[in-house]
């Protein structure tokens, strides 16, 4: 008798055949350079507007300290973005 992870496991592999195929290595190794690549656009970002903000800070310039607190946000969100729909594409081998 199969428990009800296991009936409703097999009920999302049906309703999403695509999304139980195993991947590739090439795959599995895009994906990796994928992370690599998005983490360090992220740290390039984050070293740029850090010193921004530590500057802003520094200068009591507080109102623009808050806007590149926001930008940082933003910009950290978009590169997540980009880099999961990326991998989405990798893994339907687009």
């Amino acid at each position: 008798m199969k428990s009800a992870y296991e009936l409703a496991m097999e009920r999302l592999a049906k309703s999403d055949p695509s999304g139980s195929t195993p991947l590739t290595a090439e795959q599995k190794s895009r994906l990796g350079e994928i992370d690599r690549v998005y983490k360090g656009k992220l740290a390039e970002r984050e070293i740029f507007l850090k010193k921004q903000l530590d500057e802003a800070l520094a200068a009591q310039k507080f109102e623009d300290a808050e806007k590149i607190k926001q930008q940082l946000a933003s910009e950290r969100s978009r590169i997540e973005e980009d880099r999961d729909a990326e991998k989405e594409r990798v893994r339907r081998g687009k």
